[in-house]
């Protein structure tokens, strides 16, 4: 693929969680496709090195990492790692996440700690151990990615989206902490038909109940995450970007 100039990220680092699979999987493969070296984490080091070595055939370099995110040591050591293989961080992809439905009154402790932990905890951790080398680097881009449940009611998953909401205010405190040479922005996706989708009632998920009256297609998150990242949105920083289909 030959680059649009707005969108050519030759010779940038990525850091992508969650990135072995789903929404993350396509942005993988978005930026790489345009020029990107690529560092893919996520759970399963095995998932990781699949995509890293499609990563791979295309000409970029990449990194497959094994980290559970909602863990700080954990994070610590994928940032030690990136840093020691590629030197610098330029774009980071806070994606990983994980939405498990429970009763409210039947929550476990720790169950609501994992949640947490995984939608927030780590990626403050690694927004803010990231963002700070940025800021005395050469600066970079981090998006994080949320979702619409911080943005409206959803019964049985509230400390996910309890979670989501801090993450977006945390993207606009790190925008100004940051700043100028940082930028911290938001995608709030909806539902996405990525494999998590697969356990939903299929007719129901393709009538949804927002203005564009479907499910996502995995790909169409790709555009919001280009956009964000590239230089050419260097006058946006601590920004919601809903990717929801017109949400009600």
């Amino acid at each position: 693929m030959t680059p649009d100039p707005l969108f050519d990220f030759t010779d940038k680092i990525v850091l992508v969680t969650g990135g072995s699979r789903g929404l993350g999987y396509e942005m993988v493969k978005a930026f790489a496709a345009r020029g990107a070296h690529v560092i893919v984490a996520s759970r399963k080091l095995d998932n990781c090195k699949k995509v890293a070595d499609e990563i791979r055939a295309l000409g970029r370099r990449a990194l497959a990492f094994a980290a559970h995110v909602g863990k700080w040591a954990e994070c610590d050591a994928l940032i030690e790692a990136s840093y020691a293989e590629f030197g610098r961080v330029d774009i980071l992809i806070n994606n990983a996440g994980m939405s498990p439905a429970c009763p409210s009154h039947e929550m476990p402790e720790s169950l609501f700690d994992s949640v947490v932990n995984l939608n927030f905890k780590g990626p403050f951790r690694l927004a803010s151990q990231i963002g700070y080398r940025m800021n005395q680097g050469d600066g970079g881009s981090i998006i994080n990615i949320s979702s619409t449940g911080a943005l409206m009611a959803l019964p049985q998953v509230i400390p996910y989206g309890s979670a989501k909401a801090a993450l977006n205010a945390m993207t606009v405190s790190l925008s100004r902490e940051y700043a100028p040479k940082v930028r911290v922005n938001t995608i709030s996706p909806g539902a996405f038909k990525t494999d998590i989708a697969k356990a939903w009632d299929q007719e129901a998920s393709e009538s949804m109940p927002v203005a564009l009256g479907r499910i996502g297609y995995p790909p169409e998150i790709v555009t919001a995450a280009l956009m964000l990242a590239s230089p050419a949105s260097s006058y946006t920083t601590g920004a919601l970007l809903r990717v929801d289909g017109g949400q009600r």
